[in-house]
């Protein structure tokens, strides 16, 4: 009872007490988690099953048996007293994986916004500037459908090199660690939920490993898997971590560039005003429009609304608990980045001085 009772309430003073993020971004994010990823996610690549899969059903199953024992083994008189004792237990292990949680990976959270470690200006975000940069993603896409279709995409099983590479660049220029090992891609035992609720990737926070869902289709790949990296780069918050795998793979080869503007449209087109979205939409070419007609598709066949808004709303709290306040609103917070972000030649962010 004293052993649940302390890891409660270190979880609940982990969990309440401010820190402030520019210790979590010196002593966190750039020391124990820069020096931590490297080798969990080297090591959890490994091997091919995700940990994170077999780590939840022993806890579970271990859960029911100590449950099961407790509760079998006692007398009518002492029933509640067993109830306690695994009420008590679940507490314990809750406050145990919470703990576990934020050091091995959740901490990133409280961390040094992006918006205050470059040169940003919320006055840069304006509807003609979405305008524009929209019409750059449709001469983008169009230009890039071919070769990206021509050279083609990596094996789903495999780490993309190039895109490795490409991502650890970024996370550098926009004042991350200088090392970012990739995970390997896997699949998870929770695909069906994943492809069900729209959810196209997932970050182990406990094994530090890249999970995908496998009805991702070869296009969209390179931001999905670029966005996961970014999270094991210690880019916690989601907005950020799709304007870091923007940044990887647009300045990368065709297929990632074309991936990357295939999603930055997706994202600009609900932020342009009806009068000129029409003009907008005839404008992307037929193999770009294919491409966006299968995500569709993709959806429409596999996602079930009742699953995909339940998951959502949960997660929504999650990000809520872990000080993000917009939420899964966050995923959004891309297109104000690239907005508001200033750029030199390449897609190079300024970082502001200090």
């Amino acid at each position: 009872m004293k052993k649940a009772a302390a890891l409660t309430a270190l979880a609940l003073v982990c969990a309440l007490v401010p820190v402030p993020p520019s210790l979590v971004e010196r002593a966190y994010s750039q020391g124990f988690y820069a020096a931590l990823q490297p080798t969990l996610t080297s090591a959890s690549n490994t091997v091919g099953l995700a940990l994170i899969d077999l780590l939840c059903v022993l806890i579970v199953t271990g859960w029911l048996l100590l449950a099961v024992r407790d509760l079998s083994r006692a007398s009518r008189a002492d029933r509640w007293r067993a109830a306690a004792r695994v009420g008590l237990r679940t507490l314990a292990w809750s406050a145990a994986a919470y703990l576990a949680f934020l050091v091995l990976w959740g901490f990133n959270y409280r961390r040094v916004r992006l918006a205050d470690k470059l040169e940003y200006s919320g006055e840069r975000v304006t509807t003609d500037a979405a305008l524009t940069l929209a019409r750059q993603a449709v001469d983008q896409m169009n230009a890039l459908n071919q070769p990206a279709h021509e050279r083609g995409w990596s094996a789903p099983e495999a780490i993309d090199r190039s895109l490795a590479d490409a991502l650890e660049d970024a996370v550098r220029d926009v004042g991350g660690p200088h090392r970012v090992v990739p995970g390997r891609p896997k699949r998870s035992l929770l695909d069906w939920y994943f492809r069900r609720a729209a959810v196209s990737g997932m970050t182990d926070p406990y094994f530090l490993e890249t999970l995908v869902a496998s009805d991702v289709l070869p296009f969209e790949w390179p931001m999905v898997l670029a966005h996961e990296w970014s999270h094991l780069a210690g880019i916690a918050d989601e907005g950020e971590a799709n304007f870091v795998a923007w940044l990887a793979c647009v300045r990368s080869t065709p297929p990632h560039r074309y991936s990357a503007w295939l999603s930055l449209y997706s994202e600009l087109l609900p932020s342009i005003p009806s009068a000129d979205r029409a003009a907008l939409i005839a404008s992307v070419g037929s193999g770009p429009r294919q491409d966006l007609q299968a995500i569709r598709d993709r959806y429409l066949r596999n996602v079930s609304p009742a699953v995909s808004t339940v998951g959502w709303r949960v997660y929504d709290s999650y990000l809520k608990a872990n000080r993000v306040e917009s939420g899964t609103a966050s995923y959004d917070e891309v297109v104000r980045l690239v907005l508001g972000v200033r750029f030199t030649g390449s897609w190079m962010p300024q970082v502001r001085s200090k």
